[in-house]
């Protein structure tokens, strides 16, 4: 494989239980979503015991880092993203420690070899990918600029899966609060004087329930009411409900977001209450395919005699924030298999498969899977021009495809 590679495999080696020592306390101490006070310090101490430059926080968000290493000589500037947020009640079941720990291992693995072809690796630590307080914390790495002047970035998220799989698409989201101000009244004996801020949210619901039926299978709404009001004889002054509104691609998310601002202004005429639809996280977009950047990674995955599982391409159910960082930059987020058999992610399967022994082995694999990869793009500017010209294509006709 080379001298090179060579030297990224025995640092993979020789650091690994460090990494799995790390994956496990996190298992050990869930955190959510801007809470992730213990993952985000004992990793970027790691990265800095490694050689990396360390802010802490970042992007807005108290537990986001950003490490850098920068060699001496120009080149592309490479990401590797890192998760590590457990979800409310559950804790890691959607493999977020192990995510992170892998992500790491490989960054600093790539280090040994950087000063020799040029270029920077840094490692970001994005807070909140399943969402909660301050989520989706991409979204603001790439809204503040910091994959301004980045080539490309990768990662790989544990996967509940016996394969190995590729990226895959998935659903653009605006999590968002629909929320109406009344008045209240007493519902028996003084009904005309109140204005009722629950009969608003029930138009909403039941308006987006009638626009369901002109929407395509590109477009996902789901919801719940979350504060209906107190006592059933006090006509409600205040009501509150929270949305995921999905779509394929960005541009038709917006446009499933502008409906549904409608629907709530009607609600609000019609009942004389006062509406409001407003983003309470970052906007989640869609994950843009670049095939060629994914081929790569499917190449070297083969050197470690793996195999990757060729699925249909279709748009996963879900969403995730590393869509965001697509839209901007070549981005790979591959999935490792960490079960031998399918489990269901945010499950106590998932939550248990996440700290079995294929787990802490897939932290080494996919380490050296996304280092080599990487290492691949630093190499050969030709082959880096052609996936960013790939990127570019798929970022122009993301609508197109179905």
């Amino acid at each position: 494989m080379g001298d090179l590679r060579d030297t990224i495999k025995s640092h993979v080696k020789e650091n690994l239980k460090i990494y799995q020592d790390i994956a496990l306390q996190i298992h050990d101490k869930p955190e959510v979503s801007n809470y992730e006070f213990f993952a985000s310090k004992v990793l970027s101490d790691q990265l800095a015991k490694e050689g990396f430059e360390i802010e802490l926080p970042a992007a807005g968000h108290r537990t986001g880092f950003a490490a850098r290493y920068k060699s001496g000589q120009p080149g592309p500037v490479v990401v590797f993203l890192a998760e590590y947020d457990a979800l409310a009640g559950l804790g890691h079941g959607c493999g977020h420690n192990i995510f992170g720990a892998t992500s790491s291992l490989a960054a600093a693995a790539l280090k040994q070899v950087i000063d020799s072809v040029g270029g920077e690796v840094r490692v970001y630590g994005t807070p909140g990918e399943e969402g909660g307080e301050n989520g989706s914390a991409k979204g603001s790495f790439v809204r503040e600029g910091y994959f301004k002047d980045v080539d490309f970035a990768l990662c790989t998220h544990p996967g509940g899966d016996e394969e190995h799989l590729l990226s895959s698409r998935n659903y653009a989201c605006a999590p968002v609060d629909i929320e109406f101000h009344g008045k209240s009244a007493h519902a028996a004996g003084d009904p005309e004087h109140g204005i009722n801020a629950l009969d608003a949210q029930i138009l909403v619901y039941n308006g987006i329930s009638v626009l369901r039926q002109q929407l395509t299978d590109r477009i996902r709404i789901h919801g719940v009411i979350v504060d209906g009001g107190t006592a059933p004889n006090v006509i409600p002054d205040y009501t509150k409900s929270k949305w995921y509104i999905r779509a394929a691609d960005i541009e038709t998310l917006y446009e499933l977001k502008e409906k549904v601002e409608h629907i709530v202004q009607g609600a609000a005429l019609a009942t004389g209450c006062t509406g409001s639809l407003k983003l309470y996280q970052n906007l989640v977009e869609n994950m843009v395919l670049t095939p060629s950047f994914d081929a790569i990674y499917e190449k070297n995955l083969e050197l470690f005699g793996q195999k990757i599982t060729h699925k249909p391409d279709k748009i996963q159910p879900g969403s995730s924030d590393v869509g965001n960082v697509s839209q901007v930059v070549p981005t790979i987020q591959t999935h490792i298999s960490i079960s031998d058999k399918k489990i269901a992610g945010h499950s106590i399967d998932f939550v248990e498969a996440s700290a079995s022994e294929k787990a802490l082995n897939a932290i080494g694999l996919g380490a050296n899977v996304l280092a080599f990869t990487a290492l691949d793009l630093l190499e050969d500017p030709e082959l880096l021009s052609k996936i960013k010209e790939d990127h570019r294509w798929h970022v122009e006709h993301q609508k197109d495809i179905e």
